[in-house]
């Protein structure tokens, strides 16, 4: 961090004038990300960073040719900020970014708790400030991909099905599997659908670590999700059922595949009667890029535009709310009825 004291950086060159200057608080596995785009960004200026860690801090902004401030001080030399805390930090940062007038993007989850959720929206409403929330699946170019091929396809939508799972990662956090992994989907899910779930239904292995829920929504969608800190096997992975159609997304090889037609029948093959099944698969154009990168360019088009993010608080407590009845529903092993998103 900047010894006490020490100015903020002058204004610098016109070209960083005309652009957005930006911050980030927290720079640890995620934050530093952060920092790397920004630094990119043509439309984007990294004024500096700031962590709990001033060592961190000072290292990520040598690495990024900026400066390390403390947090206060980096809040007053920004217009945006993106805030990458851990989440129980989430409400105080962005609650001293927005009465400091800044524009901030949070990391999922949004917070902890609801209801700091709905203050943080209180006090957004009473400044010009953006904030979106970091739910970076939803600027994935495969899901992208698949709204455009759900938006060109008839028949409705019957079912969905999400894999999100892999061995034991070897980052600390301290949010749960549905906090940390299962959200993603849920997020994506309620982007695709909607209504409320009417229904949920959740299951939890491995002291928590495995946990798998199931939807019921208004509109007759069935939905199932998985994630999973015990497998053997990285997933990522979108189902869409229609009854003509089965859209597959793979969220790390950003690649779409679309399965129709199918023709299931029975063959003999030496005397044994064995079954298949073929289908045509259809392969869509899916322009790679990375992710977060495109998150920060929209959160940056926002902050200059005024405009409303693509993910906003609502969404990001909409997510919130539904992954903390999953967790409920997990250790309890009960049925949730009639779940409707919060005010």
């Amino acid at each position: 961090m900047c010894p006490q004291g020490e100015t903020v950086r002058p204004n610098g060159s016109r070209q960083e004038r005309d652009r957005l200057r930006v911050g980030v608080v927290g720079v640890g596995n995620m934050g530093r990300h952060h920092a790397r785009v920004y630094s990119e960004l043509p439309g984007a200026h990294l004024v500096g960073v700031s962590d709990a860690d001033g060592e961190r801090a000072r290292s990520v902004a040598a690495e990024y040719g900026t400066d390390a401030y403390d947090r206060d001080r980096l809040l007053s030399a920004v217009d945006a900020v993106s805030v990458a805390v851990p989440t129980r930090y989430h409400a105080e940062v962005v609650t001293a970014a927005l009465d400091a007038g800044v524009s901030v993007l949070v990391e999922k989850p949004v917070v902890t708790d609801p209801e700091e959720g709905r203050e943080l929206r209180r006090r957004a409403r009473e400044t010009d400030a953006v904030v979106q929330v970091g739910h970076v699946e939803r600027f994935n170019p495969a899901v992208e991909s698949l709204r455009d091929v759900l938006a060109s396809e008839d028949g409705e939508v019957l079912a969905i099905d999400a894999r999100r799972q892999g061995p034991p990662v070897d980052r600390d956090s301290t949010d749960s599997v549905v906090m940390d992994l299962m959200i993603h989907d849920i997020d994506v899910l309620t982007s695709l659908v909607p209504d409320d779930p009417v229904e949920v239904n959740a299951v939890s292995a491995a002291d928590g670590r495995h946990v798998v829920a199931t939807f019921a929504f208004e509109t007759g969608v069935a939905a199932s999700l998985t994630a999973s800190r015990v497998s053997q096997q990285r997933l990522r992975e979108l189902t869409v059922s229609a009854a003509d159609y089965q859209v597959e997304v793979d969220y790390q090889s950003q690649s779409v595949q679309i399965h129709r037609d199918s023709f299931p029948e029975y063959v003999a093959n030496d005397g044994d009667l064995r079954y298949r099944n073929e289908s045509l698969v259809e392969r869509p154009m899916v322009s790679n890029g990375e992710p977060l990168k495109a998150e920060l360019a929209a959160f940056v088009d926002c902050v200059r535009e005024g405009s409303e993010p693509a993910v906003t608080l609502d969404h990001g407590l909409r997510a919130v709310e539904i992954a903390q009845r999953v967790e409920s529903v997990a250790v309890e092993g009960t049925t949730a009825r009639t779940l409707v998103s919060g005010d």
